[in-house]
Protein backbone atom coordinates (compact mmCIF):
# COMPACT_ATOMS: atom_id res chain seq x y z
CA UNK A 1 0.00 0.00 0.00
CA UNK A 2 1.23 3.71 -0.99
CA UNK A 3 0.25 5.66 2.10
CA UNK A 4 0.58 9.44 1.51
CA UNK A 5 -0.27 12.36 4.14
CA UNK A 6 -1.06 15.16 2.54
CA UNK A 7 -1.69 18.94 3.28
CA UNK A 8 -3.59 20.53 0.85
CA UNK A 9 -2.10 23.97 1.89
CA UNK A 10 0.90 22.83 -0.20
CA UNK A 11 1.20 22.16 -3.87
CA UNK A 12 0.07 18.62 -4.68
CA UNK A 13 0.91 16.63 -7.91
CA UNK A 14 -2.63 15.31 -8.73
CA UNK A 15 -2.27 11.19 -8.95
CA UNK A 16 -2.62 9.79 -12.83
CA UNK A 17 -4.38 6.64 -11.95
CA UNK A 18 -8.24 6.41 -11.78
CA UNK A 19 -9.29 5.14 -8.51
CA UNK A 20 -12.59 3.73 -6.80
CA UNK A 21 -12.13 5.67 -3.02
CA UNK A 22 -13.83 5.84 0.26
CA UNK A 23 -13.41 8.44 2.77
CA UNK A 24 -13.63 7.69 6.92
CA UNK A 25 -11.82 7.99 10.45
CA UNK A 26 -11.36 4.21 10.02
CA UNK A 27 -10.95 3.62 14.34
CA UNK A 28 -9.64 0.20 14.62
CA UNK A 29 -10.60 -0.90 11.08
CA UNK A 30 -13.19 -3.02 12.13
CA UNK A 31 -14.88 -6.18 10.26
CA UNK A 32 -17.86 -2.88 9.33
CA UNK A 33 -14.68 -1.24 7.68
CA UNK A 34 -13.15 -3.97 5.99
CA UNK A 35 -16.78 -4.60 4.75
CA UNK A 36 -16.61 -1.20 3.20
CA UNK A 37 -12.92 -1.40 1.91
CA UNK A 38 -13.44 -4.90 -0.02
CA UNK A 39 -16.20 -3.78 -2.29
CA UNK A 40 -13.87 -0.66 -3.24
CA UNK A 41 -11.09 -3.40 -3.63
CA UNK A 42 -12.98 -5.91 -5.50
CA UNK A 43 -14.60 -2.71 -7.67
CA UNK A 44 -11.65 -0.90 -8.33
CA UNK A 45 -9.69 -4.06 -9.75
CA UNK A 46 -12.27 -5.56 -11.66
CA UNK A 47 -12.43 -2.14 -13.72
CA UNK A 48 -8.81 -1.67 -13.98
CA UNK A 49 -8.21 1.35 -11.28
CA UNK A 50 -6.91 1.47 -7.99
CA UNK A 51 -8.22 0.79 -4.30
CA UNK A 52 -7.87 4.28 -2.20
CA UNK A 53 -8.79 4.80 0.81
CA UNK A 54 -8.97 7.83 2.41
CA UNK A 55 -8.63 9.09 6.59
CA UNK A 56 -7.94 12.00 8.54
CA UNK A 57 -4.70 12.42 11.13
CA UNK A 58 -7.47 13.11 13.97
CA UNK A 59 -10.75 12.44 14.84
CA UNK A 60 -12.93 15.12 13.63
CA UNK A 61 -14.09 15.79 16.91
CA UNK A 62 -11.38 16.28 18.72
CA UNK A 63 -10.74 19.43 15.62
CA UNK A 64 -14.76 20.44 16.16
CA UNK A 65 -14.33 20.08 20.13
CA UNK A 66 -11.39 21.42 21.88
CA UNK A 67 -12.27 19.96 24.80
CA UNK A 68 -13.22 16.32 23.61
CA UNK A 69 -11.05 13.36 24.77
CA UNK A 70 -11.48 10.28 22.64
CA UNK A 71 -11.24 7.55 23.57
CA UNK A 72 -9.70 5.68 20.54
CA UNK A 73 -9.76 1.75 19.17
CA UNK A 74 -6.39 2.20 17.44
CA UNK A 75 -3.56 4.98 17.70
CA UNK A 76 -2.60 6.45 14.29
CA UNK A 77 0.22 4.16 13.63
CA UNK A 78 -2.32 1.12 14.37
CA UNK A 79 -5.12 2.39 12.23
CA UNK A 80 -2.13 2.62 9.45
CA UNK A 81 -0.67 -0.80 10.19
CA UNK A 82 -4.43 -2.16 9.69
CA UNK A 83 -5.52 -0.49 6.93
CA UNK A 84 -2.01 -1.80 4.99
CA UNK A 85 -3.70 -5.29 5.28
CA UNK A 86 -6.92 -4.66 3.47
CA UNK A 87 -5.88 -4.95 -0.15
CA UNK A 88 -5.89 -1.35 -1.23
CA UNK A 89 -3.60 -0.10 -3.30
CA UNK A 90 -3.08 3.78 -1.60
CA UNK A 91 -3.81 4.80 1.68
CA UNK A 92 -4.28 8.96 1.90
CA UNK A 93 -3.87 10.30 5.18
CA UNK A 94 -5.52 14.27 5.40
CA UNK A 95 -5.38 16.87 8.21
CA UNK A 96 -8.97 17.30 9.31
CA UNK A 97 -8.69 20.66 10.48
CA UNK A 98 -7.53 21.83 6.70
CA UNK A 99 -11.14 20.44 5.49
CA UNK A 100 -13.37 20.79 8.63
CA UNK A 101 -15.03 23.80 7.29
CA UNK A 102 -15.35 22.32 3.42
CA UNK A 103 -18.97 21.58 2.25
CA UNK A 104 -18.87 18.05 0.72
CA UNK A 105 -19.37 19.03 -2.81
CA UNK A 106 -16.23 21.48 -2.46
CA UNK A 107 -14.21 18.72 -0.66
CA UNK A 108 -15.61 16.24 -3.87
CA UNK A 109 -14.66 18.22 -6.17
CA UNK A 110 -10.98 20.26 -5.07
CA UNK A 111 -9.69 16.65 -3.06
CA UNK A 112 -11.66 13.21 -4.62
CA UNK A 113 -11.91 14.38 -8.27
CA UNK A 114 -9.08 16.86 -8.69
CA UNK A 115 -6.18 15.62 -6.52
CA UNK A 116 -6.84 12.17 -6.16
CA UNK A 117 -8.33 11.75 -9.81
CA UNK A 118 -11.68 9.73 -7.90
CA UNK A 119 -13.99 7.97 -10.62
CA UNK A 120 -16.33 6.46 -8.00
CA UNK A 121 -17.12 7.07 -4.21
CA UNK A 122 -18.20 4.03 -2.32
CA UNK A 123 -19.62 5.60 0.85
CA UNK A 124 -20.32 3.66 4.37
CA UNK A 125 -23.57 3.13 4.83
CA UNK A 126 -24.02 6.30 7.51
CA UNK A 127 -21.23 8.51 6.04
CA UNK A 128 -21.65 11.93 6.48
CA UNK A 129 -19.34 14.36 6.01
CA UNK A 130 -18.97 17.96 4.85
CA UNK A 131 -19.63 21.37 7.06
CA UNK A 132 -20.88 19.53 10.56
CA UNK A 133 -21.72 16.60 8.98
CA UNK A 134 -24.95 18.23 7.63
CA UNK A 135 -24.64 16.47 4.25
CA UNK A 136 -25.59 13.17 3.02
CA UNK A 137 -26.05 10.20 0.62
CA UNK A 138 -28.58 12.19 -1.27
CA UNK A 139 -26.15 14.99 -1.43
CA UNK A 140 -23.43 13.10 -2.40
CA UNK A 141 -25.49 11.32 -5.47
CA UNK A 142 -26.16 15.21 -6.44
CA UNK A 143 -22.65 15.95 -6.70
CA UNK A 144 -21.49 13.07 -8.26
CA UNK A 145 -24.01 13.75 -11.37
CA UNK A 146 -22.50 17.45 -11.69
CA UNK A 147 -18.74 16.50 -11.35
CA UNK A 148 -18.95 12.86 -13.25
CA UNK A 149 -18.20 10.92 -10.27
CA UNK A 150 -20.15 7.65 -9.56
CA UNK A 151 -21.39 7.84 -6.23
CA UNK A 152 -22.53 4.56 -4.63
CA UNK A 153 -23.69 3.58 -0.78
CA UNK A 154 -22.15 0.03 0.56
CA UNK A 155 -25.14 -1.57 2.85
CA UNK A 156 -24.22 -2.03 6.57
CA UNK A 157 -22.23 -5.10 8.03
CA UNK A 158 -24.32 -6.78 10.52
CA UNK A 159 -23.53 -9.47 13.03
CA UNK A 160 -26.83 -11.25 14.45
CA UNK A 161 -28.50 -8.02 13.31
CA UNK A 162 -26.69 -5.53 15.00
CA UNK A 163 -24.32 -2.73 12.69
CA UNK A 164 -21.02 -2.97 13.22
CA UNK A 165 -19.26 0.24 14.16
CA UNK A 166 -16.79 1.91 16.27
CA UNK A 167 -18.83 3.15 18.91
CA UNK A 168 -20.56 -0.32 18.96
CA UNK A 169 -16.92 -1.79 19.54
CA UNK A 170 -16.07 0.95 21.81
CA UNK A 171 -19.17 0.24 24.25
CA UNK A 172 -18.37 -3.48 23.76
CA UNK A 173 -14.77 -2.33 25.68
CA UNK A 174 -16.08 -0.01 27.97
CA UNK A 175 -17.85 -2.85 29.61
CA UNK A 176 -15.26 -5.89 29.71
CA UNK A 177 -16.85 -7.93 26.81
CA UNK A 178 -13.77 -8.39 24.96
CA UNK A 179 -15.17 -11.16 23.10
CA UNK A 180 -17.73 -9.26 22.12
CA UNK A 181 -15.47 -6.24 20.41
CA UNK A 182 -13.40 -9.01 19.05
CA UNK A 183 -15.84 -10.70 16.97
CA UNK A 184 -16.45 -7.16 15.80
CA UNK A 185 -12.71 -6.11 15.04
CA UNK A 186 -12.23 -9.61 13.26
CA UNK A 187 -9.05 -9.72 15.71
CA UNK A 188 -8.11 -9.22 19.44
CA UNK A 189 -8.39 -6.01 21.08
CA UNK A 190 -4.51 -4.96 21.94
CA UNK A 191 -2.58 -2.38 24.22
CA UNK A 192 0.99 -1.56 23.48
CA UNK A 193 3.19 -0.23 25.86
CA UNK A 194 6.75 -0.17 27.97
CA UNK A 195 7.13 -2.44 31.01
CA UNK A 196 8.30 0.66 33.61
CA UNK A 197 8.76 -0.34 37.46
CA UNK A 198 6.06 -1.20 39.54
CA UNK A 199 5.54 -1.39 43.54
CA UNK A 200 6.66 -5.20 43.44
CA UNK A 201 3.05 -5.93 45.20
CA UNK A 202 2.65 -8.50 42.93
CA UNK A 203 6.07 -10.17 43.77
CA UNK A 204 5.23 -10.54 47.39
CA UNK A 205 2.25 -12.61 46.91
CA UNK A 206 3.63 -14.43 44.14
CA UNK A 207 2.31 -13.25 40.84
CA UNK A 208 5.30 -10.73 39.67
CA UNK A 209 3.50 -8.67 37.24
CA UNK A 210 4.60 -6.28 34.18
CA UNK A 211 3.19 -2.84 34.58
CA UNK A 212 2.91 -1.18 30.93
CA UNK A 213 2.65 2.48 30.16
CA UNK A 214 0.52 3.00 26.95
CA UNK A 215 1.51 6.26 25.69
CA UNK A 216 -1.15 7.27 23.73
CA UNK A 217 -3.59 9.06 26.05
CA UNK A 218 -6.71 8.72 24.04
CA UNK A 219 -6.18 4.78 23.62
CA UNK A 220 -9.05 3.15 24.97
CA UNK A 221 -8.66 0.95 28.51
CA UNK A 222 -11.06 -1.55 28.72
CA UNK A 223 -13.07 -1.79 31.91
CA UNK A 224 -11.51 -2.45 35.20
CA UNK A 225 -10.76 -6.26 35.80
CA UNK A 226 -8.90 -9.66 35.09
CA UNK A 227 -8.52 -10.98 31.92
CA UNK A 228 -7.01 -13.71 30.10
CA UNK A 229 -4.25 -12.25 27.69
CA UNK A 230 -1.93 -13.05 25.26
CA UNK A 231 1.75 -11.44 25.44
CA UNK A 232 3.91 -10.38 22.98
CA UNK A 233 7.33 -9.18 23.57
CA UNK A 234 9.24 -8.51 20.57
CA UNK A 235 8.99 -11.82 18.49
CA UNK A 236 8.11 -14.28 21.48
CA UNK A 237 4.75 -14.97 22.40
CA UNK A 238 3.21 -15.90 25.84
CA UNK A 239 0.11 -16.56 27.87
CA UNK A 240 -0.93 -14.30 31.29
CA UNK A 241 -3.64 -12.27 32.81
CA UNK A 242 -3.92 -8.88 33.25
CA UNK A 243 -5.31 -6.51 35.71
CA UNK A 244 -6.71 -3.54 34.99
CA UNK A 245 -7.53 -1.32 37.92
CA UNK A 246 -7.07 0.61 41.44
CA UNK A 247 -5.42 -2.25 43.17
CA UNK A 248 -8.15 -1.89 46.56
CA UNK A 249 -6.59 -4.56 48.91
CA UNK A 250 -3.88 -1.94 48.66
CA UNK A 251 -5.82 0.91 48.69
CA UNK A 252 -4.94 2.31 45.24
CA UNK A 253 -5.78 5.34 44.03
CA UNK A 254 -4.71 5.44 40.39
CA UNK A 255 -5.52 2.61 37.62
CA UNK A 256 -2.37 0.56 36.66
CA UNK A 257 -1.70 -1.84 33.54
CA UNK A 258 -0.49 -5.11 35.44
CA UNK A 259 -0.05 -8.38 33.31
CA UNK A 260 1.66 -11.57 34.76
CA UNK A 261 3.29 -13.78 32.04
CA UNK A 262 3.17 -16.90 32.71
CA UNK A 263 6.07 -19.08 33.35
CA UNK A 264 8.27 -16.15 32.57
CA UNK A 265 11.19 -14.81 34.68
CA UNK A 266 13.41 -12.76 32.41
CA UNK A 267 13.77 -9.15 33.51
CA UNK A 268 11.89 -7.16 30.27
CA UNK A 269 12.02 -3.57 32.47
CA UNK A 270 12.07 -0.69 29.00
CA UNK A 271 10.81 -3.14 26.95
CA UNK A 272 8.01 -2.55 24.78
CA UNK A 273 4.87 -5.35 25.39
CA UNK A 274 1.82 -5.78 23.44
CA UNK A 275 -1.54 -7.20 25.21
CA UNK A 276 -3.91 -8.76 23.35
CA UNK A 277 -6.97 -9.26 25.50
CA UNK A 278 -9.03 -12.96 24.98
CA UNK A 279 -11.46 -13.43 27.65
CA UNK A 280 -12.64 -10.88 31.17
CA UNK A 281 -12.34 -13.18 33.92
CA UNK A 282 -13.86 -11.04 36.93
CA UNK A 283 -14.04 -7.79 38.06
CA UNK A 284 -11.62 -5.96 40.32
CA UNK A 285 -12.50 -6.27 43.79
CA UNK A 286 -11.28 -5.60 47.40
CA UNK A 287 -9.98 -8.62 49.56
CA UNK A 288 -9.65 -8.73 53.38
CA UNK A 289 -5.66 -9.00 53.39
CA UNK A 290 -2.75 -10.16 50.65
CA UNK A 291 -3.17 -13.65 51.24
CA UNK A 292 -7.20 -13.94 50.24
CA UNK A 293 -5.88 -12.15 47.37
CA UNK A 294 -3.18 -14.59 46.62
CA UNK A 295 -5.39 -17.79 46.78
CA UNK A 296 -7.98 -15.90 44.40
CA UNK A 297 -4.60 -14.37 41.63
CA UNK A 298 -3.99 -18.50 41.92
CA UNK A 299 -8.10 -19.60 40.99
CA UNK A 300 -7.84 -17.05 38.14
CA UNK A 301 -4.54 -18.24 36.62
CA UNK A 302 -5.98 -21.61 36.30
CA UNK A 303 -8.83 -20.14 34.50
CA UNK A 304 -7.32 -17.70 32.41
CA UNK A 305 -4.75 -21.13 31.28
CA UNK A 306 -7.62 -23.36 31.08
CA UNK A 307 -9.02 -20.38 28.94
CA UNK A 308 -5.85 -19.68 26.89
CA UNK A 309 -5.49 -23.42 26.10
CA UNK A 310 -8.47 -23.72 24.45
Amino acid sequence: MNTRILSIQEPITAMTMQSVATIGFFDGVHRGHRFLIDKVVKKAHGEGMEATVVTFDLHPRQVLHSDFQPQMISTFSEKIDLLETTGADNCIVLHFAEVAEWSARRFMEEVLKAILNVKTLITGYDNRFGHSRSEGIDDYLRYGKEIGMEVMRAEPFKIDGVGVSSSVVRAFLSEGEVEMASQCLGYCYTLQGTVVKGEHIGTHIGFPTANIFVGDEHKLIPKDGVYAVMVDIGKQRLTGMMNIGKRPTFEGTEVTLEVHIFDFSTDIYGKEIRVAFIKRLRGERKFRNAKELAGQLKRDSLEAQEILRQ
